[in-house]
């Protein structure tokens, strides 16, 4: 088996699968690199692949200035098409399990505080002066929402009115590989949402649903990159001393939700990640409140009626 067929087969094995179109394009992009170096270094045969010849084309692409962080990705992607090699019984065993790409330097996503999550979330009505003003109505209600659930701009946009259940506050989600989950949507929110509906103008259905939640003035339904230009707006209008964007409201509402219940597990749930590792990566505690979490929570730390007197 040749290389080159080994990951057209490989390509085809996940087009099949419940995978969105941003990862099967990064997935091509990544092996397309791997065909490149095999190409340059006129290698073909897979089964002739061993780990010292991975280990010099990853060096390759780093002192070609490739990120730290893309070449994780990168490795991650060739050791996902040798394992299927594995499985599919071309390859005896994966020569890129052992590897491992430099570490980059982590850094802390940007979020809001309470306060200026608040302010920059009603900002659309408190800025607008008129209620009636249907660009108004429609970014608080996107802005709520994305605060009061956490969403992904994508699952936002994806939204039909019969995904919601505003009696019971709940909404039905599906994120990433189509999978779906059930999030609460807070009062603040279901409020926003009930008078956009009313002010709503006809929508026009589409492949995602007959009934868009959130539309142009026409009724089409809100692209990623109109929503992501909406609240770029309501950042210079003055509502946050600095751009805010959709994930930066979904951080905030992760590190809000974990400072005040500690509780990690149910933030994986309410943001749909897969690993935990995800959401400990995206969310945000000050040593302080890890000391309040510790000293309330681990039997070997709580003070004894002794040293209390």
């Amino acid at each position: 088996m040749q290389l080159a067929a080994a990951v057209e087969t490989f390509l085809l094995h996940l087009q099949r699968k419940n995978l969105s179109p941003n990862t099967l394009s990064a997935y091509r992009r990544d092996l397309e690199k791997l065909r490149q170096l095999a190409d340059d270094d006129q290698f073909c045969e897979l089964r002739h692949l061993e780990e010292m010849r991975l280990r010099s084309w990853l060096a390759q692409l780093h002192r070609g200035g490739l990120s730290p962080k893309s070449l994780q990705r990168w490795l991650s992607a060739v050791r996902t098409l040798l394992r299927f090699c594995v499985r599919e019984g071309w390859l005896k065993a994966n020569p890129a399990e052992g590897l491992r790409a430099p570490r980059g330097e982590k850094k802390l996503p940007k979020l809001l505080d309470v306060d200026a999550a608040a302010q920059f979330v009603e900002s659309p009505l408190a800025t607008a002066g008129d209620t009636d003003d249907l660009l108004a109505l429609r970014d608080s209600a996107i802005l709520e929402l994305f605060y009061s659930s956490g969403l992904r701009l994508s699952e936002l946009t994806a939204l039909n009115w019969s995904d919601l259940d505003l009696a019971a506050g709940e909404a039905r989600v599906t994120g990433k590989g189509s999978k779906t989950r059930l999030l609460p949507v807070g009062r603040h929110a279901i409020r926003a949402l009930l008078d956009w509906r009313r002010h709503a103008p006809p929508v026009q259905s589409d492949s995602q649903g007959s009934d868009p939640i959130f539309t142009t003035a026409k009724g089409k339904r809100l692209s990623n990159r109109a929503v992501q230009a909406r609240l770029s707006h309501w950042s210079k209008s003055g509502a946050a001393e600095q751009r805010v964007h959709p994930h930066m409201l979904r951080h905030s509402f992760a590190s809000h939700m974990l400072e005040s219940s500690g509780d990690l597990r149910a933030v994986q749930e309410l943001l749909g990640h897969a690993d935990i590792s995800t959401t400990q990566i995206y969310t945000h505690l000050d040593f302080q409140h890890l000391s309040r979490v510790y000293d309330s929570a681990h039997p070997r730390a709580r003070k004894s009626d002794l040293e209390e007197e």
